[in-house]
């Protein structure tokens, strides 16, 4: 057994979400309690002790969109790369990037990004991949990245027309293998979704295709109005709004997650509530795309389940947390937007949406809970307590304030000591495969 405490504990349980002086004991991969120090101790004598030294005690992160095949394009320069637009910006890019991926670099790419979501205490992720250079068992080198970091993820492979029907196809069947392959595995750690790119790379024979072979009680994670010219092809093609040509092919519901959505209307969000369908923002990412900014708020208002995640752009929730909190407020020209609606999306609704797909119960610190457990240097300047502690993380943390991650039950990190990984090696040779990557990408234009 574990004890962690000797630090100010949020459990984000409403019956309980507070300790001054607080404490979790853990029994395997299970929250066995919560409560002060000294009852805990008292009650669980032989647990190994985990010193919080003062800092935050709180659960672990979730990132409910994950991209680790851009893991490698950090510090890229691709020849005669010179954007105008979004669309630009994929295919010169994203796709001459995952275009060059094998697996040597979509699994080192992995190992880079678990090590970075354990530094920022992020020990659930739902990653959506890409790797057009070897799609056939790329979802597979993840798993094992993720096994071996010990994150719990949920995985996707990104299918598209762009590169021809035969990497579309093969493109299915990676997601159908590696569903199938996670619904073996009794870890609690792995799950699979069926992972589309975006409407206007998707053709209504594709739709069909991936429709007719969705394993049961499985939904798709796909990347909708992201840009207005996904809008703009949808309506010239087909004649319809996207999440209406999604709803036609009875592809949205209580499985299905939906990235992004900028570019909707009123119609298509209650078309999402009506249907229970998913939806992740992810403001870094639509800025630094210049994509637009999202009607985050009216979706939250409205009802529709809707979470945080960070496209890749980067592995710290509280960084995309920090710039949720002030993009709404400037786009809506309301100080007031996104004080309550941001957290709440991070530390209750991303739970939700996981648990979707993962069955312990998760972003919580209370008896039975997964044992995904973060502690952070934070030592208050003012008076902290349930009412204002997101303030707190908000203000004054940031990812790596994060020193110990604990996910499962096991320690992946303590006092920013990897336990279970050769960081070192790692970071080497992902360098080297970069380096390779980028030579073969740039001699190739």
């Amino acid at each position: 057994m574990l004890l962690v405490g000797n630090g100010t504990l949020i459990t984000r349980s409403a019956d309980a979400p507070f300790y001054a002086d607080g404490a979790v004991a853990i029994d395997g991969h299970t929250i066995a309690a919560v409560g002060t120090l000294d009852d805990l101790r008292t009650a669980y004598p032989q647990a190994e002790f985990i010193d919080a030294k003062g800092g935050i005690i709180m659960p672990a992160f979730i990132n409910m969109h994950e991209h680790i095949y851009s893991a490698m394009a950090r510090g890229m320069n691709v020849k005669g790369y010179d954007p105008h637009g979004f669309l630009d910006i994929l295919d010169g890019m994203w796709w001459t990037l995952d275009r060059n991926l094998d697996h040597e670099s979509t699994y080192l790419s992995a190992m880079v990004t678990y090590i970075d979501c354990i530094k920022n205490g992020v020990t659930t992720i739902f990653d959506h991949h890409a790797s057009f250079g070897e799609i056939s068992g790329s979802l597979f080198r993840i798993e094992e990245a993720a096994k071996q970091a010990g994150i719990r993820s949920c995985l996707c492979y990104e299918i598209s027309d762009r590169d021809g029907q035969d990497k579309c196809h093969a493109a299915i069947q990676e997601n159908v293998d590696f569903i199938n392959h996670a619904r073996t595995d009794d870890s609690g750690m792995i799950a699979g979704m069926m992972g589309m790119h975006a409407s206007f790379t998707l053709s209504d024979h594709t739709l069909e295709a991936c429709a007719s072979v969705l394993p049961p009680d499985t939904g798709y994670h796909i990347h909708v109005a992201e840009g207005i010219e996904d809008l703009y092809d949808c309506l010239e093609q087909h004649g319809k709004r996207i999440i209406d040509r999604l709803m036609d092919f009875g592809m949205l519901g209580t499985q299905t997650m939906c990235a992004h959505c900028i570019y909707i209307n009123d119609h298509e969000m209650e078309v999402l509530k009506h249907t229970d369908t998913m939806v992740v923002h992810n403001p870094e990412s639509n800025m630094g795309n210049a994509c637009g900014c999202p009607p985050t708020m009216e979706l939250y208002h409205k009802g529709i389940l809707t979470g945080l995640g960070t496209d890749g752009y980067t592995h710290d929730m509280i960084e995309s947390y920090k710039v949720a909190n002030i993009l709404h407020k400037h786009h809506l020209h309301n100080a007031q937007a996104a004080w309550s609606e941001v957290p709440d999306m991070l530390f209750h609704n991303n739970a939700v949406m996981a648990n979707r797909y993962f069955r312990q119960e998760l972003g919580v610190l209370r008896p039975g809970a997964a044992a995904d457990v973060i502690v952070l240097d934070y030592t208050p300047v003012t008076p902290m307590d349930e009412t204002n502690c997101n303030s707190h993380i908000l203000f004054g943390m940031n990812g790596r304030s994060v020193t110990t991650t604990i996910a499962a039950g096991k320690v992946l990190m303590r006092d920013r000591m990897l336990t279970g990984l050769d960081e070192e090696k790692i970071l080497s040779d992902s360098r080297q495969c970069a380096q390779k990557l980028w030579n073969r990408i740039n001699s190739g234009r």
